[in-house]
């Protein structure tokens, strides 16, 4: 017997406002540690569109055992939870990826976070854990983009420019996409977009910010480092998990260093094939380069023949 569907469709959700020259954005550390170089190359680039940064006191921290981590983890959610709750901050960056983020979500007090009000928040990677709890937690659309001491922003100009569009004019940005993007399956499908890094997906199953459903959803998925068969394996838990039942159309972004792409694009069709729905691939988001920034929670349309995602709303009012 075919089991009921599981959950309603997303929704879109709340949008932040938009920067005006000036807005202060606050760079914080949720996950790895960051260089002192890296952090102040990032500072100067936000200072040349105008923004006002500033960077929150445990950024460059250590942590005392776990090199891998930027800071102790009560630290790391201070200084989120500082940066969120300031009224005079208008967005939140993060300044690297890594690992940390999920370690971090339930010591912030997202009651005093909703309080706050909508703000924008940026990041990818590691960083998908908080987009999900921004999403489930406070219903609010968030900007998978580039972090501001990570190689991609700090890099690789076009990747820049795309952050800068969204947080400054918005409404420019409509109609994302890239030229290597072309239909895995074809079609064209609307929904509201979600997701991010497929492992940190796979690893939120289960877990208070985990979904139960991406019914409606247009997928976002890329991964960094992870080899065919463990990209399979986090594709199979999704599958088995029913949280791709009812997803409305998937788009692929990059896949850098998982071996050769074309190992890669047949677990992605095996996969993601018999799902029924568009799937672009190369659509030009994620740890590539250039890489594009997507928002999160709005409603969008697919098109995988044409290898686009057009924003239906900005991704900020």
């Amino acid at each position: 017997m075919t089991p009921p569907p599981r959950g309603r469709a997303l929704t879109p959700l709340t949008r932040p406002p938009r920067l005006r020259p000036g807005a202060r954005v606050a760079v914080v550390a949720p996950s790895g540690p960051v260089a002192e170089e890296r952090l102040a190359a990032g500072l100067d680039v936000l200072r040349g569109w105008d923004l006002d940064p500033v960077a929150l006191p445990h950024v460059l921290d250590r942590h005392p055992t776990a090199s891998y981590l930027a800071g102790t983890d009560e630290d790391r959610a201070r200084d989120l939870q500082d940066a969120w709750c300031d009224p005079d901050v208008d967005a939140v960056i993060g300044v690297r990826g890594g690992y940390g983020a999920q370690r971090v979500v339930d010591l912030l007090d997202w009651d005093a976070l909703r309080a706050a009000g909508p703000k924008v928040f940026v990041g990818f990677s590691d960083a998908t854990a908080l987009h999900e709890a921004f999403a489930l937690r406070l219903g609010l659309a968030t900007l998978h983009g580039p972090m501001a001491g990570a190689a991609p922003f700090l890099k690789d100009a076009a990747t820049r420019e795309a952050l800068r569009a969204v947080l400054l004019d918005p409404a420019s940005v409509r109609v994302l996409g890239s030229d290597a993007a072309r239909p895995l399956v074809p079609g064209r499908a609307r929904g509201v977009t979600a997701g991010g890094c497929l492992s940190l997906l796979a690893a939120g199953i289960g877990t208070p910010d985990g979904r139960a459903s991406l019914r409606g959803a247009l997928l976002l998925l890329e991964d960094v480092g992870e080899e065919p068969y463990r990209i399979d394996r986090m594709l199979t838990q999704l599958l088995r998990a029913g949280l791709l039942d009812g997803v409305a159309g998937v788009a692929l972004g990059s896949w850098e260093e998982c071996g050769p792409y074309g190992a890669v694009r047949e677990v992605l069709r095996d996969r993601l094939g018999g799902l029924g729905v568009p799937v672009v691939e190369e659509l030009g988001f994620g740890h590539g380069t250039p890489a594009l920034t997507v928002p999160l929670g709005v409603p969008a349309v697919l098109d995988a023949d044409a290898g686009t995602l057009t924003l239906e709303t900005p991704a900020l009012r």
